[in-house]
């Protein structure tokens, strides 16, 4: 087996879910690379739509809202023929050729655009290719069905019937989870890593951060919590590439001992295993990794589509929980960090609510999927 994983680079998730499958398949020695499946239609075409996604998402959230349930509401212009279709698969005979000349036998697809292009390069093609499509986010969305793959992987068994429909049949359906890197699957004791951030072993400490991006109400919600924050409690903030809302907030605590401002975290999963809350938007990479952890959350719905399904997904198991305004979400952080009992039952229904080794379980279908080809093939 020698594996393509396809992502997009329209935030950090798709890409964070492919690094976790490409890392699975070092450690099995399966040869493996990854690719922005939007550089097949052009790199400018990259550039253009992931800068745009970055800015509408940071900046218009509201509008990525409507712009999400417009497509869920209008399946048509996914549709095979349609002019958005044509547009997302126009680059399937140069990614054809990267395939072939690559000697790829299978194709994961990490996002939506990139199942819709390998789709049609099965279709016109390569039709013995094995090929198969991750959800990244607890919902289906917008063009899934629209695809035609041998496998889907969905976060969970629950969310099987969302999912059926179009070419997705319940034959191909694997609720398997969300790949996340090994970081995310093994834990350091949580006072080293306290002290490994400078934060005293015996303080609680809650970790406030909104994707890669920076987005939604941090300035509002943190100023709110580091206002009642006790002496023995601690709050960092993450605030991403958002370098404004960084000097913005490093200029709100620059005296507060207790508050600790940062840009870019490259060390995430340490961070996690220091905190005894997670104060984060819905993305479903993010919250996957936590759940992983058993770190419990509260939800900020800065952006909604795909993440509100996200976000409901978890506040059903009981592993996580929300706010309408930011007073009330400071409050309940507040509240939870003060709450050992609670936080320990939302950490158990984290561990129930999710598949464990996703990347290892979905790897193992691909090659039994390999086998049934061959076997058709005899």
């Amino acid at each position: 087996m020698k594996v393509l994983i396809l992502s997009c680079n329209t935030g950090e998730g798709h890409n964070s879910c492919a690094a976790a499958l490409e890392e699975e398949c070092r450690s099995q020695n399966i040869p493996c690379d990854t690719e922005d499946a939007l550089r097949f239609i052009s790199p400018e075409v990259s550039r253009f739509i992931s800068n745009w996604h970055v800015r509408i998402y940071r900046h218009a959230p509201g509008l990525f809202r409507v712009g999400y349930r417009a497509a869920e509401d209008h399946p048509a212009q996914f549709h095979e023929g349609s002019a958005l279709y044509r547009y997302l698969t126009q680059g399937a005979e140069k990614l054809c050729g990267f395939i072939a000349g690559g000697g790829y036998d299978t194709v994961i697809c990490t996002h939506t655009f990139a199942a819709l292009m390998v789709s049609e390069v099965v279709k016109t093609h390569l039709p013995n290719l094995k090929t198969c499509f991750i959800a990244t986010d607890y919902t289906c969305s917008p063009s899934v069905k629209d695809s035609s793959l041998d496998r889907y992987f969905i976060p969970a068994s629950s969310l099987s019937g969302d999912f059926l429909g179009g070419g997705v049949t319940s034959e191909r359906l694997r609720a398997c989870g969300i790949p996340v890197r090994q970081m995310f699957r093994s834990s350091v004791r949580k006072e080293d890593a306290k002290r490994a951030f400078g934060i005293p072993a015996d303080h609680k400490h809650l970790v406030m951060m909104c994707g890669s991006m920076g987005c939604g109400p941090i300035m509002s919600i943190a100023r709110r919590i580091g206002r009642d924050l006790p002496d023995d409690q601690d709050l960092t903030i993450v605030c991403g590439t958002n370098k404004q809302l960084y000097r913005r907030l490093q200029r709100r605590f620059y005296d507060a001992k207790n508050v600790h401002v940062r840009s870019y975290v490259k060390d995430m999963a340490l961070l996690m295993d220091s905190a005894d809350l997670y104060l984060t938007k819905p993305g479903g990479i993010s919250v996957t990794e936590a759940a992983s952890m058993r770190l419990p959350m509260v939800f900020i719905d800065a952006v909604a589509g795909c993440e509100e399904y996200n976000k409901d997904f978890f506040l059903r198991t009981g592993g996580a929980v929300t706010g309408q305004t930011p007073k009330e979400i400071a409050r309940t952080s507040l509240r939870l960090l003060s709450d050992k009992d609670a936080l320990e039952k939302m950490g158990d229904a984290l561990d129930a609510a999710v598949p464990h080794n996703a990347a290892a379980n979905i790897l193992s279908e691909m090659s039994e999927a390999e086998e049934e080809k061959e076997e058709d093939l005899a």
